[in-house]
């Protein structure tokens, strides 16, 4: 599995820095990075378009049709458009999601920004976005980009992840420390 995941990782690396490039060289960084926010809109709102993207039963001609019909029909055509097609015709579709990440990575950097994981037990308002933002920009000394992730099973409080550093204030690893804490005592 290790393997596998860093196999999809390299080679979403290579493909995302490639796409990099070219939207740079064309000066059409915040056009692409929109057309492909709105592709993973695309793939995250639909099962059978997931189920092209990772099944290797389909063909690469019919994953070039399907993906072209898709991308026609969304309006998402220029360099991603092209980008997706070449993906599609070198049997890569499995590797988009991992693209997409590799690629707003290297623009964020590029940008000077850090991006932060942040997963909290439920969604954050505007403004506490906005405080986030400013404390790990002071701890950073970058601007931060977050992404928000809801999973209610940590129960309340934040966990960071900025770089190589997490910040764990969820209740649920507070109630587990406490649950072993007591074990060792009683």
């Amino acid at each position: 599995m290790a393997e596998t995941s860093s196999l999809i990782s390299g080679v979403a690396q290579r493909y995302a820095g490639s796409l990099f490039d070219l939207a740079l060289e064309t000066k059409s960084l915040a056009e692409v990075e929109k057309n492909l926010g709105g592709f993973e809109a695309l793939v995250n709102g639909s099962a059978d378009l997931k189920r092209l993207i990772a099944s290797p039963v389909f063909s690469s001609d019919d994953q070039v049709k399907a993906i072209s019909a898709i991308l026609n029909k969304a309006k998402i055509g220029g360099l991603v458009g092209n980008f997706l097609r070449v993906v599609a015709q070198n049997r890569r579709l499995f590797a988009v999601p991992a693209m997409i990440q590799s690629f707003r990575q290297i623009a964020a950097e590029h940008r000077g920004e850090v991006t932060a994981d942040v997963t909290s037990a439920h969604a954050l308002s505007a403004a506490q976005e906005t405080e986030l933002k400013a404390t790990l920009k002071s701890v950073a000394g970058k601007d931060v980009t977050i992404n928000v992730t809801v999973d209610p099973s940590i129960l309340g409080g934040l966990i960071v992840k900025l770089g190589s550093r997490q910040i764990d204030t969820s209740l649920r690893t507070k109630l587990s420390s406490l649950k072993l804490a007591l074990k060792e005592v009683g």
